[in-house]
């Protein structure tokens, strides 16, 4: 994907309920700061500033429940919305388009075509991946658990389940069979050495896997 010739830097302000998520993300740019400027939401600050694009990190969010995204589309202070994921489903991806978001980028993007592609967003065209053929996760994202030895997608289960979702609920907003929200369970309770789902949600709280909402509420006009 060729990349739009700027007068300067395109500013992208990430919103994750996670920091090592945004921070992961944050070092993405870290080669490229003479096209992506990266500003991240302080949540003891009024947020008056313009930016060109919000990145919202889909990590551990409902997708099912996109209240989030068109909140951010609304959102007078942002140009535009791009929602990054690895969930494709197309149902997903076709309630995002019709909410009106302006990209749906995929994680296993590498970073130069990721920044591509934000800058074509903010050129004034919609980009949507291509869905991944089979889901890798991309070098320099990080997630809670991953020195542990969890997956991508174990996180994002495991912190569903801190959350207090029931089984039924992680498969309904993974899009996800109820068989395979098992078997990444049982994958997750070895990895942790744990046996019970109170001793994981416990394991989840004391290892980072408990959102802090301020970021995404301020965008929701809350405190």
């Amino acid at each position: 994907m060729p990349s739009t010739t700027l007068t300067r830097p395109v500013t992208v302000t990430l919103v994750d309920d996670y920091d090592v998520v945004l921070t992961g993300l944050a070092h993405m740019f870290d080669s490229y700061r003479d096209r992506i400027v990266v500003t991240e939401i302080d949540s003891n600050a009024a947020l008056n500033d313009f930016t060109d694009i919000v990145l919202y990190d889909s990590f551990a969010q409902p997708e099912s429940d996109h209240e989030e995204i068109s909140a951010l589309v609304r959102n007078p202070r942002a140009s535009r919305v791009v929602v990054y994921t690895w969930n494709f489903h197309p149902d997903l991806v076709q309630s995002a388009r019709d909410q009106g978001v302006h990209g749906y980028l995929s994680k296993t993007l590498p970073a130069r075509d990721l920044v591509a592609a934000l800058e074509e967003v903010h050129a004034g065209n919609t980009v949507v991946s291509q869905p991944p053929r089979r889901v890798t996760s991309a070098f320099a994202l990080d997630w809670p658990g991953r020195r542990e030895g969890i997956t991508d997608r174990e996180s994002e289960i495991l912190a569903l389940i801190t959350q207090g979702k029931n089984n039924a609920e992680v498969a309904a907003l993974t899009y996800l069979s109820p068989n395979t929200v098992k078997s990444y369970i049982r994958s997750i309770y070895r990895k942790i050495r744990v046996t019970s789902r109170t001793q994981a949600v416990l394991w989840g709280v004391a290892n980072g896997f408990t959102p802090d909402h301020h970021r995404i509420d301020h965008w929701l006009g809350g405190p």
